[in-house]
């Protein structure tokens, strides 16, 4: 039992990096022989990883049928940012407020901004091939910076609630920041959010993180509906097979 828990964490953990990075494209079919070929598992541990995976929103599964990669509409990400709108400037609030009150709290998002602006210095200085290789290094960093401001929330249902939606937006990140110019726009929001935080100024993060977002559903419109698909409120991002 122990071997399959673990067999099926691991499949668990490579389908979901897959499906988040977009190496698994949306509508790509899961099927239980051909992964379990493909990762040295037994159709258990695969199964049981796809139901998971369709727990988070990531996988459609219906029992019986082929599983598939979940897909990406514009419908869809609207309402997903409608909703992280709702959270996330009240989450950024929160920390800067807690800031305010206990500089220990601050050490996190000062070190993070640190090491934003030595990836920025570094990123200007690079050609455009080396830019398009160091995209992680700043996945990185924002990633961070998400968890971090969960961690420092001082709303638990408000952290739980962000957390759970982390796997559907971090598959958008390679959307959104579809070229260099996004992102260092992004990089300067980034910038804002933690420069409010680090003041302790809680309107501003507020503000900072509702303008990222807004900018970040933008984004992602144009990257959907600059596929070769088209237009409309129920566009998809997605693949025949």
């Amino acid at each position: 039992m122990t071997r399959a828990t673990g067999k099926s964490e691991a499949v668990y953990e490579r389908l979901k990096s897959d499906i988040e990075s977009l190496r698994l494209r949306p509508g790509t079919k899961l099927g239980e022989v051909q992964l379990g070929e493909e990762l040295g598992a037994s159709r258990t541990p695969v199964r049981e990883a796809i139901r998971r995976l369709a727990r988070e929103g990531l996988v459609d599964f219906v029992p019986g049928e082929v599983a598939r990669v979940a897909p990406i509409s514009l419908g869809g990400v609207r309402a997903l940012f409608e909703f992280r709108m709702l959270l996330e400037p009240r989450a950024a609030l929160s920390v800067a407020t807690a800031g305010a009150a206990d500089e220990r709290a601050l050490l996190p998002f000062r070190e993070l901004l640190e090491r934003l602006e030595e990836f920025d210095e570094s990123f200007r200085a690079r050609d455009a091939a080396a830019q398009a290789r160091s995209y992680q290094e700043f996945y990185e960093i924002t990633e961070d910076f998400d968890q971090s401001v969960i961690a420092a929330c001082r709303n638990q249902y408000l952290a739980r609630t962000i957390r759970d939606l982390r796997s559907e937006t971090v598959r958008l990140r390679h959307l959104s920041h579809s070229g260099p110019r996004r992102m260092l726009t992004s990089l300067d929001e980034h910038r804002a959010m933690l420069k409010a935080i680090t003041r302790g100024d809680a309107q501003a993060a507020e503000a900072a993180c509702r303008h990222h977002l807004a900018q970040t559903l933008q984004a992602l419109i144009d990257s959907l509906t600059g596929q070769d698909l088209a237009l409309g409120t129920d566009v998809q991002l997605d693949v025949v097979g």
